[in-house]
């Protein structure tokens, strides 16, 4: 599977020839380091590790350090495996940069939604709430009864309650590639991706 690592920079318009408005996702994707190489044979599985970003020394686990001084890179401030990575004559040390891609193919983005906080039912379950008649003037946001009667008179696992809200993984599909720009690093992505402005991504080939 080809991918690659990045980080959301922003939202943006591209124009097509007809004319039409076409909102992008700006990623600044790559360049990435191959950090290590894993086999089937060796390792059981054949993936290949990617480091994206950078970060201080001291910052760096002292085990880590001596990985790096022995690929004599920076550190990584990110660190992914993507499985059945084509190695063909890849190795250690090499770059991974954006034109692995094609405009106008698809790809599938895979990153952190924004956190919302702890949220009531009314927002994170799109409760309709309570009414406002007969003195109830206190209940519009309130979840309402979550027992079950006598029987089991107990909640049950799942029940959609008031709790954190958001930073989940989210994955969308069938994106389009709609411009590659090699020289600064950066795609642009038709719509929009999941996750805040500076936001670890990972794009991958549909």
């Amino acid at each position: 599977m080809l991918g690659i690592l990045g980080r959301k920079i922003g939202m943006t318009t591209m124009f097509e020839e007809s004319g039409n408005a076409v909102p992008c996702t700006v990623i600044e994707a790559g360049p990435c380091v191959i950090t290590q190489i894993k086999t089937k044979e060796k390792d059981g599985y054949s993936a290949v590790q990617f480091g994206f970003g950078t970060k201080k020394e001291k910052h760096t686990a002292k085990p880590q350090r001596g990985v790096y001084k022995k690929l004599k890179i920076s550190p990584a401030r990110y660190i992914k495996e993507i499985k059945d990575f084509p190695v063909n004559d890849l190795k250690v040390g090499d770059v991974v940069k954006v034109d692995i891609f094609t405009v106008g193919e698809k790809v599938k983005v895979t990153g952190t939604s924004k956190g919302k906080g702890f949220q009531g039912g009314v927002k994170r379950h799109n409760f309709s709430g309570g009414v406002r008649t007969h003195g109830q003037s206190d209940r519009e946001r309130a979840p309402g009864s979550i027992g079950a009667s006598s029987y089991p008179s107990r909640v049950f696992k799942g029940q959609r309650m008031a709790g954190r809200m958001g930073t989940d993984q989210v994955t969308l599909r069938n994106l389009k590639v709609v411009k590659i720009l090699p020289d600064s690093n950066l795609i642009l992505i038709k719509g929009a991706i999941p996750g805040a402005n500076t936001g670890f991504v990972e794009i991958y080939k549909n």
